[in-house]
């Protein structure tokens, strides 16, 4: 590859992570202000934390809206569209008069980052194949790591100069670039020559192949497991055990390392493993990570075993998503946003609907999310084997070789272990 290209390629995946980053960095940009937010909007905090509920809906709604778009019309204007909506929707948060306004403001803001998340999950899978694939999502996961974590800190630091609507100034801000940057730097990767159908037969397709949904389907419950632990443990934790918030954070952040390291671990590797290997083999640690942990809940286990529970648990998550999303993704390239979008809005679904119940104990009981981490990631390791492995006769499909704007290439074998995902 020339200097040239790898600049060019360089420039794409920058531009995709930062795509990506788009949506946690809007969900927890802006919590250190939810107290000042709470007061200057004279609202309690329940309404309060409508806003951030409502920002994680546009999320997951909005990839269902961008998928389809991106898949008919091309990726660069539903992006570019995208982009636009979350820059306004940010610029008007900061200036919302009562907290109506801004619930209303937040969904439409997760609307617009939705579509920056599924069109570059698309784009990756439009401009690479096989093990780049899963390489590259490995990437994009360090990033899902990284800027929950670091959100919340840049929004302390921006505190420190301005009121909480400067966080949604600051956001706006970074809309506005990203759509300036996307727009000169992201070329078109969708084919030309790929299919359009109607929505609802597109989506019956994909939902039909019980292949794609045992990938996502795995995904999406290990994604769930891991929101439990986020809504869980600040009261298992620190409640029951008696860490102090620093302390706590501590914990979180040694957690968000692990996880990145598996996501580094896993981009290395996968040339020479496979993705499928390295997904099972996450989904097995997501199953032992939990199995601790409930474990250590219901023999009331000295601290440490819950700790090291919960780390091999969100560590494992790194090696369960990218090559989740590679699987899944493999055979629909002629659908790439609305299979990305699929995958995407499971993720958030699932945590919505199952996280919560992580918190039915309240502070005084962590059995909830005992048994919640523990039971999710061995149904996906379930679904992993009942779905997705071939019936008796059956060979599987895998990805053809294909180029940078995703014309399939004939191939030898058809066989998913033999041909591609590698």
């Amino acid at each position: 590859m020339s200097n040239d290209a790898a600049g060019r390629q360089t420039r794409f995946i920058v531009l995709l992570a930062a795509l990506v980053a788009l949506g946690p960095l809007s969900v927890d940009g802006y919590l250190p202000g939810l107290p000042d937010l709470a007061g200057d909007l004279r609202a309690g905090a329940a309404a309060t934390q409508l806003t951030i509920t409502a920002c994680l809906a546009g999320l997951a709604i909005g990839q269902l809206i961008a998928g389809p778009l991106s898949d008919a019309y091309g990726r660069r204007r539903p992006l570019l569209a995208g982009l636009a909506l979350y820059t306004i929707a940010s610029a008007l948060c900061a200036v919302a008069p009562d907290i109506r306004t801004l619930v209303g403001l937040r969904l439409v803001q997760g609307i617009g980052g939705a579509f920056s998340i599924v069109i570059a999950n698309a784009m990756v899978r439009d401009r690479t194949s096989g093990t780049r694939t899963a390489r590259l999502f490995s990437a994009l996961t360090l990033i899902t790591g990284l800027a929950p974590v670091f959100a919340p800190v840049l929004g302390g630091q921006l505190l420190r100069v301005t009121a909480w609507p400067g966080i949604f100034v600051s956001l706006a801000v970074l809309g506005a670039v990203m759509l300036a940057a996307s727009a000169a730097g992201l070329p078109e990767t969708r084919s030309a020559s790929a299919s359009r159908r109607p929505l609802p037969a597109v989506f019956g397709q994909l939902l039909g192949d019980r292949v794609f949904t045992g990938y996502v389907l795995a995904n999406g419950l290990v994604f769930a497991a891991m929101f439990a632990y986020i809504s869980g443990s600040p009261f298992v934790l620190q409640e029951i055990h008696g860490l102090s918030p620093q302390q706590y954070s501590a914990v979180f952040a040694v957690n968000a390392a692990g996880l990145i390291a598996a996501a580094r671990t896993s981009g290395r590797l996968v040339a020479r493993a496979g993705a499928r290997l390295l997904l099972l083999a996450g989904l097995l640690g997501a199953t032992a990570g939990g199995t601790t942990v409930l474990g250590a809940v219901l023999t009331r286990a000295p601290l440490p075993v819950l700790l090291i529970g919960l780390f091999i648990l969100v560590s494992s998550v790194g090696l369960v998503m990218p090559n989740a999303a590679a699987q899944a993704l493999a055979d629909h390239g002629g659908h790439a946003g609305s299979a990305a979008a699929l995958l995407g809005f499971s993720q958030f679904v699932f945590g919505a609907a199952l996280a919560p119940l992580a918190g039915a104990g309240g502070a005084t009981d962590a059995l909830p999310m005992g048994i919640i981490v523990a039971v999710l990631p061995a149904l996906a390791l379930l679904a992993l084997g009942a779905l997705t492995r071939p019936k008796p006769g059956e060979r599987t499909r895998g990805p053809a070789p294909q180029g940078p704007a995703g014309h399939r290439r004939p191939r030898r074998h058809t066989d998913r272990g033999r041909a591609g995902i590698q």
